[in-house]
């Protein structure tokens, strides 16, 4: 097994950043976005003001647009939870209104749920499901009256079986609750999904069940229906059912079928159709927890930056899951191809350009001057671009490499954080680290090598628990010499606009304003007085530059076309032949513990690069050699 590690290693390190380099940073991905329409509804009424919210509820009305109004309603019922004056001053204003009744209907079910948890039964106390089914027994007479003053909505019918499912209504309920909702919508996905829910073996269904229901609605939908991914659906809650039972699977034909039908689905929208997030995201899961990583990039590739809650809430944080699975499948991908082969080529699909549309636009503002910058970013594995910003600080982003680094490679991080972490190690001055795309904008502070504080800000979520902001205000203040944090935790807590919010962060800290252009271009500082890159370097390179170099000075990079003596070849296709012999022998004796096997792997390839390197960069003479005589 050792011995597989060592081959595949170099493996990933060689294929891993082509493989899916056309995929979205990570800093990119949203979990639930909403379009802008809703999300300017959404921000509004977190600052209270509920006429974006009825004026677009009042549209998809009108037009009967039952699956965005399903959508929106959804959005909006969750945002109350936590926002609730908007909701309440639009029903004191508008009692009747279909629209707000429908929401306070489906803010009810979502409270519910919210006190329940989405644990499985025998993790729920007792009080728990007492508040539960109090909750959702006070839902009724609303929902009703959500049907009632719009008979023709499918959407209160969605809320209606959600609310049947919670409170345990026998199958005559749920069949009847059905039969109004296909009556208005017969192809209505939100009421399907609910149907599935309720069918399926964890509820009051079976797995036939489930299977059954889904295939016939999928065969009944229309070209281009949502629901055609129904099937898939019914697979991710086969799937985590987690019944290993004996001999060949019986639902292992159904499973590949909703696949395909998926697939098919898929491929008849664009690349990152937010409309097709959902059932995306379920097929990228699928496909990756059956091991079929190339099919699982192509659906991580179409599903772009929506990530949606579910399917990956049932595995954890949805959005940090969505991205493990997608960096799984670029690793798995990259042991496979072969350390000499080419690495691939992203397909042309018409995908948006993700790194100019959607990168995080990054900066840090370190406590510092840009000499003291200079002479700290040696070693730190990245270029860098640093401008000076007043008197005491200095503005640093990311210079683009076209080869990234090897080490840059391993590293998890951003590269900008990934920088900072270095640089700040063993220094006094703190760097904080700002990130901003168009749905969040957040913060990461590093102190001395440690990220010692972090914050996000995104649209419409609700506001950071008090206790957890007034921690974070209080390592600001602490490390920015402030006496009281609160007007930090007041920003901190801030919701709307996260780019207004992040500005009146730096204000509060004493830190120079955010450079002109910051949100926009992905680089900002070339044309600022003083600006300067600073070249990347190798380790070594930047440990020897570290201790011979004066403070304060960053040497321009070494010349890459001096050409190397005989003896300097002579030495190292030795040590790589002597190290690449000692690390087969060491990975292959199980004597031989694994930090001696490391240690001689990390030599060979090491020298294997550097032999690699020269020979890309021999100089090739121009003059023709001498004729014969």
């Amino acid at each position: 097994m050792r011995l597989t590690t060592l081959f595949t290693l170099p493996r990933v390190l060689r294929h891993s950043d082509a493989i899916g380099a056309d995929l979205p940073p990570d800093d990119a991905v949203v979990l639930d976005a909403p379009d802008p329409t809703l999300r300017v509804a959404l921000a509004a009424a977190a600052g209270g003001d509920h006429a974006p919210a009825a004026e677009l509820l009042a549209l998809t009305r009108e037009h009967a647009q039952w699956e965005r109004r399903d959508t929106c309603v959804s959005r909006l019922a969750r945002a109350s939870l936590h926002h609730p004056g908007w909701l309440d001053s639009w029903l004191e204003e508008s009692p009747q209104d279909p629209d707000a009744v429908l929401v306070k209907a489906d803010q009810y079910v979502y409270q519910a749920w919210q006190i329940r948890t989405g644990a499985r039964a025998r993790h729920v106390e007792a009080d728990q499901f007492r508040a539960f089914h109090t909750v959702l027994r006070d839902a009724v007479p609303v929902i009703s009256e959500a049907a009632e003053l719009n008979p023709d909505d499918p959407v209160p019918w969605r809320v209606a079986l959600t609310q049947a499912r919670g409170i345990q209504a026998p199958r005559e309920v749920f069949d009847t609750y059905l039969a109004e909702a296909n009556a208005r919508a017969p192809h209505h996905e939100g009421c399907h999904v609910q149907a599935l829910q309720y069918l399926c073996d964890k509820w009051f269904g079976s797995h036939e069940e489930m299977f059954a229901f889904a295939e016939s609605a999928a065969a009944q939908a229309p070209p281009g229906s949502r629901l055609h991914a129904l099937p898939l659906q019914a697979v991710v809650e086969y799937l985590i059912a987690d019944e290993e039972a004996p001999g060949p699977d019986p639902y292992a034909s159904r499973v590949e079928a909703a696949v395909t039908r998926a697939q098919a689905l898929s491929g008849s929208y664009a690349p990152g159709d937010r409309e097709a997030a959902g059932f995306r995201n379920h097929l990228a899961l699928v496909l990756w927890s059956m091991n079929r990583y190339e099919e699982a990039l192509t659906a991580f590739r179409d599903t772009g930056v929506h990530v949606t809650t579910f399917p990956w809430t049932y595995f954890g944080d949805a959005r940090a899951e969505f991205l493990e699975a997608r960096s799984d499948t670029r690793v798995e991908l990259a042991m496979r191809i072969p350390f000499f082969r080419p690495s691939p080529e992203p397909p042309a699909t018409g995908a948006p350009d993700w790194e100019r549309e959607l990168a995080p636009r990054s900066v840090a503002i370190a406590s510092t001057g840009p000499t003291e910058v200079a002479q700290a970013a040696l070693i730190c594995g990245h270029s860098l671009r640093t401008a000076p910003a007043g008197s005491h600080h200095t503005y640093v982003e990311i210079v683009p490499d076209p080869v990234r680094g090897k080490r840059a490679a391993l590293l998890p991080e951003d590269p900008l954080t990934s920088a900072a972490d270095s640089f700040t190690t063993a220094e006094d001055w703190p760097a904080l680290v700002l990130h901003r795309t168009p749905e969040r904008s957040s913060f990461t502070l590093l102190h001395r090598g440690r990220k010692v504080a972090a914050h996000t800000w995104e649209t419409a979520a609700p506001a950071t628990d008090h206790t957890e902001a007034t921690a974070t205000a209080t390592v600001l203040a602490r490390v920015y010499g402030l006496t009281d944090p609160r007007p930090l935790a007041h920003v901190l807590r801030a919701t709307g606009d996260p780019a207004r919010h992040q500005g009146e962060l730096v204000a509060a800290l004493g830190l120079p304003p955010l450079p002109a252009g910051y949100g926009g271009e992905l680089e900002i500082l070339a044309e600022l007085p003083g600006a300067r890159v600073l070249a990347r370097r190798g380790f070594f390179a930047g440990m020897r530059d570290t201790l011979t170099t004066k403070d304060g000075v960053h040497p321009e990079a070494p010349a890459q076309d001096e050409p190397h003596p005989a003896r300097w070849w002579a030495l190292r296709t030795a040590a790589l032949l002597f190290f690449t012999a000692a690390a087969v022998y060491a990975w292959w004796t199980p004597d031989i513990g694994w930090f001696r096997s490391t240690v001689s792997s990390v030599l060979a390839v090491y020298y294997a690069a550097k032999l690699l390197r020269a020979l890309r960069r021999r100089p090739v003479s121009s003059t023709p050699p001498p004729a014969a005589s």
